[in-house]
């Protein structure tokens, strides 16, 4: 009888596994491929600390061009500039091939993976975000905004072709960076700012602010275990009672929502878990702690959120969530 029932519940772990995944599953959480969404904000951290600026993470701008919107890694801004930044998690030796693409190993044996150009692929969204910002009442001299690749990924080694084009940054470049005590720049920020250049007038960074703080974007899924998730926030799933509770949570009214620890309430154990939420506002950044409101559902609620570059729709435990940023 024990075997049986041994054999039941193996058998009950393997459905489960393959049929209705745990979004606390580690190999549930591996198959997200969470790490260049860490990376990018990894890395807008830094660049904020270092040139006391802003980072936008994960921008969606429109281009005209090919009639949908371009994804950005990162827009840095400083009171001197608009920087564009591409990352690119490129292991093993890269080289420039005849067409003039890059050429990195790929995961399968002797094969290797062939990316288009990323300076140009940079400097061409560095021009639609400039056409972008015009479009919204700011206009930027050409050399106020530029692109760069960043290589961050200690066992990349970029031929010598790659590490001469200016707007590459590769790894020992991006681990000795520092600011700069005079100018607040680093060694390998000086190149992009031509000696005339100085700082932007408060009333065009303020708007510039506004415009990106307010740019379509991915919106942005954070796990527990300081993962984050890139993507759309599609719906939540669970019972009758916990969805008709959620419905306030509209992305056209509610520009994130905080996922607090579980709580037992009644006398039978039943757990919920508590969800603050904060009002979209587009007048101020930030929400005061007295703008914060609350809902509570069961823990098994779960969160429907497609990756990007994914086309398959993740279903999470609110549980294992700690925040969801909508963008508008």
């Amino acid at each position: 009888m024990w075997v049986e029932i041994l054999c039941g519940l193996v058998a009950y772990k393997i459905i489960r596994r393959v049929f209705f995944p745990d979004s606390d599953d580690p190999a549930y959480l591996a198959d997200l491929d969470s790490a260049h969404s860490d990376l990018c904000f990894a890395l807008a951290s830094r660049l904020e600390k270092l040139y006391n600026g802003r980072c936008f993470v994960g921008l969606r701008i429109p281009d005209p061009d090919v009639g949908a919107r371009q994804h950005v890694d990162v827009v840095l801004l400083t009171n001197r500039e608009v920087m564009v930044v591409a990352v690119h998690n490129f292991s093993g030796f890269v080289e420039v091939d005849k067409d003039g693409n890059w050429s990195c190993p790929s995961d399968k044996k002797h094969k290797h993976d062939v990316i288009p150009n990323p300076v140009l692929q940079v400097n061409r969204l560095a021009a639609n975000l400039q056409s972008y910002l015009e479009q919204r009442g700011a206009k930027l001299p050409d050399s106020h905004i530029t692109g760069k690749v960043v290589l961050p990924n200690p066992n990349c080694r970029p031929s010598y072709t790659i590490t001469l084009q200016p707007e590459v940054i590769s790894y020992d470049q991006w681990k000795d960076l520092k600011a700069d005590s005079k100018g607040g720049l680093s060694t390998w920020f000086k190149g992009a700012f031509s000696g005339s250049k100085g700082d932007m007038q408060d009333s065009l960074l303020q708007n510039l602010h506004f415009i990106l703080s307010t740019s379509p974007m991915w919106d942005r899924l954070e796990l527990k275990g300081d993962k984050n998730v890139l993507g759309e926030f599609i719906e939540f799933k669970g019972r009758h009672d916990d969805i008709q509770a959620l419905k306030i949570l509209k992305r056209s009214k509610v520009s994130r929502f905080i996922v607090q620890k579980s709580t037992l309430f009644g006398g039978f154990g039943r757990s919920r878990v508590q969800i603050l939420y904060s009002p979209r506002d587009y007048r101020a950044e930030g929400t005061s702690s007295s703008e914060w409101k609350e809902v509570s559902v069961k823990q098994y609620t779960e969160i429907l959120f497609q990756p990007l570059h994914s086309k398959k729709v993740k279903k999470f435990k609110v549980s294992s969530v700690s925040s969801v940023t909508l963008s508008a």
